[in-house]
């Protein structure tokens, strides 16, 4: 009981003391709302108004003219191949980051620097480069092209129990939410890519356009209203992608809060 008012003291101390630490890094109220101005009208101008003005140009000969903007069978087509290389893309990169992740986080062995560096690599290339790579290493007429076609290529995993079990039931709940994040935005990569796609796709109308190449030739062909239709669904799909993301960090920083909150309870 004697030591009660001693440690009830250093505890109001410490509090102060953070409260003065705290003010001391804060920034005028002057200031504070000048730079949320500022970051308000960047972006209603660079942000929000291009995004209100896709909406206003898909609609504006009326919501039949939108559908069949739509549903014209090259767009349909294009559509069609946009959701389609997404859910063969999406998780194939997962599979892929999920076990380059785990090997460089588990695992020390030779060639893990030049194997980050690879991962690295597209954040400073040109998805035009990357492309033009691809055709000229895979194309018919590349350096593989001509075995590719005539032979199939098969390939298998497999794990001991062990292993999996640990994988399942400890790595992976570790890291869920991370990697929820990083599928949104790979699906959302992999539907908005233009210039990795541009090069590789051929631009054939109907058969290899994605949505993104079927903007652009609707667009140059003055063709603006279903220009913006499909472009439309586009921003819809970036919308949810956003949607999501946000949830996703809003449930992440709620766990940390709760786990904080026992942490210091238990002490």
């Amino acid at each position: 009981m004697a030591g009660a008012p001693t440690t009830d003291t250093e505890t109001l101390r410490r509090r102060a003391n953070r409260v003065q630490s705290q003010r001391g890094t804060e920034e005028p109220p002057l200031i504070k709302w000048v730079l949320i101005a500022v970051a308000l009208v960047f972006s209603a101008v660079f942000l929000l108004l291009p995004l209100v003005n896709v909406f206003a140009q898909a609609f504006s000969k009326g919501l039949p003219a939108y559908w069949n903007s739509l549903t014209e069978p090259d767009s349909w087509s294009a559509i069609r191949l946009t959701l389609t290389v997404a859910a063969i893309s999406v998780p194939l990169n997962v599979l892929f980051g999920v076990a380059a992740a785990w090997a460089i986080a588990k695992f020390e062995f030779r060639g893990k620097s030049l194997l980050t560096t690879l991962i690295d690599l597209p954040f400073s290339v040109s998805p035009v480069v990357a492309g033009l790579m691809f055709v000229l290493l895979f194309g018919l007429q590349g350096y593989f092209g001509k075995w590719l076609d005539a032979h199939e290529e098969q390939a298998a995993l497999t794990l001991g129990a062990n292993a999996w079990q640990t994988f399942w039931h400890v790595t992976l709940p570790s890291v869920k939410w991370g990697l929820i994040y990083g599928i949104i935005l790979c699906n959302a990569r992999a539907m908005g890519e233009f210039g990795a796609v541009s090069v590789v796709s051929g631009h054939i109308t109907g058969q290899t356009d994605t949505m993104p190449l079927r903007v652009e030739k609707l667009y140059n062909d003055y063709h603006g209203a279903a220009a913006f239709a499909v472009a439309s669904l586009l921003a819809l799909l970036a919308l949810l992608t956003l949607g999501i993301k946000t949830f996703l960090e809003w449930r992440q920083a709620r766990a940390y809060e709760l786990a904080q909150r026992a942490a210091e309870e238990l002490s």
